[in-house]
């Protein structure tokens, strides 16, 4: 419970899931259990989140390189993307948790769309705390997107290019409705961004762990918290 007393709490956290694979090959498994097991490390985040009182969670769930990995791990990522956003719809409802998606949503398949769309509808009135999902994100093409953006934006006469400032740039990102994060969690022990909100987490926290994302618990992000909590945040000044 948040009190008056608490130490800050990051208002956003973004997750870098990182370790399903090495999980699930250092206990003779399947890269797909890995997975699977990392499905209910996101459950763990989110009750962790409602409990600490943090009101956006960004959990990089496929990146636009993941497109890469073989057609039978995709279709496997595919299939598990579909079955958690069903089974996990009425979940969010009960725990007031509102569903949001960025990245090149038109890249996933039909049926991945549809049973995305739906449950973003489902739980768009909830007040709680608001889980995003990076889907066919690269944050590279995010910016390369919001360029074109900010470009249409000045040939159809919306705004002067004289106007544009950061924040405006900001407006025609994947995240223009969202906060930039104050924490950055990435598991499994690599030290690397992996293109990865690039422009918001210019001055955000960076707390590393070793343990791979499915062994991640809601015990580990309170201690990600705590660590967020004793450092001062600069923003670039003394």
């Amino acid at each position: 419970m948040v009190t008056a007393e608490s130490p800050p709490v990051p208002r956003h956290v973004a997750v870098i899931m990182d370790g399903n694979g090495r999980w699930a090959r250092e206990r003779g498994l399947p890269r797909a259990a890995g997975h699977r097991a990392g499905a209910e490390a996101v459950r763990e985040s989110i009750q962790g989140c409602r409990d600490l009182g943090i009101e956006f969670l960004t959990v990089y769930a496929f990146s636009s390189e993941n497109w890469a990995r073989p057609k039978s791990e995709i279709k496997a990522l595919m299939s598990l993307l579909e079955k958690f956003l069903k089974d996990k719809a009425n979940e969010l409802m009960d725990w007031d948790v509102r569903l949001q998606a960025i990245g090149r949503l038109h890249d996933l398949p039909e049926s991945c769309q549809n049973q995305l769309h739906e449950t973003i509808e489902k739980t768009s009135g909830n007040k709680g705390l608001t889980l995003i999902l990076a889907l066919s994100y690269g944050g590279r093409e995010e910016i390369i997107d919001g360029v074109k953006s900010v470009l249409d934006a000045v040939r159809n006469g919306h705004i002067d290019e004289a106007m544009i400032t950061p924040e405006v740039f900001s407006q025609h990102l994947y995240t223009r409705y969202f906060p930039d994060p104050d924490l950055l969690i990435r598991t499994s022990g690599e030290m690397r961004l992996s293109n990865f909100l690039l422009w918001q987490i210019s001055y955000a926290e960076l707390v590393v762990l070793k343990k791979n994302w499915p062994d991640f618990r809601a015990a580990d992000l309170a201690e990600c918290v705590d660590e967020y909590a004793s450092r001062h945040r600069r923003f670039g000044k003394l």
